[in-house]
Formats: C-alpha cells, structure tokens, sequence
C-alpha cells in the first residue's frame, strides 16, 4: 500500500516544488531584464531605440546584440 501511496503523492511533491521554485526564480527574472534594459538604453543606436519603441524589447535587443557580435544571449527570448 505504502508503494501505491508514493505514486499518488510523488507527482503533487514535484509540482508543489516546481511553484516553490518559480516564486524563487521569478524576481531574479525581473533584475536581470532591468539590468539588460539600462545596458541596452545607455549604448543603443538611434535606429535600435526606434525599434524597441515600435515593436518591443525583444527584437532591439536581437539587433543589438548581432552588432556587438553576441547572439542569444538574453536570458528570456519570450521578452518583448
């Protein structure tokens, strides 16, 4: 019966520490997209600041790291 138990109980565990985790993770998430925003904002060119204004962060901060030769190196792609 014991083993019939941990099967039941095992998967809600998982997902109980998984929604502990994201908690955790989430205003780590926050810190890191302020720190590329203000990096970005202080050395972006013209034409890449016109882009994040018209269709969001997601695609200037592409461009802007194909010019300084680094690719996907954002930490979320689903930012925009």
């Amino acid at each position: 019966m014991s083993l019939l138990a941990l099967t039941l109980l095992m998967p809600r565990g998982l997902m109980g520490l998984l929604l502990v985790m994201d908690q955790i993770e989430r205003p780590l998430q926050r810190a890191s997209v302020t720190d590329l925003l203000a990096t970005f904002l202080d050395t972006a060119q013209p034409e890449e600041v016109e882009i994040f204004v018209s269709q969001g962060f997601g695609l200037a901060l592409d461009g802007y790291w194909r010019r300084r030769g680094l690719t996907k190196v954002r930490p979320n792609p689903a930012i925009s």
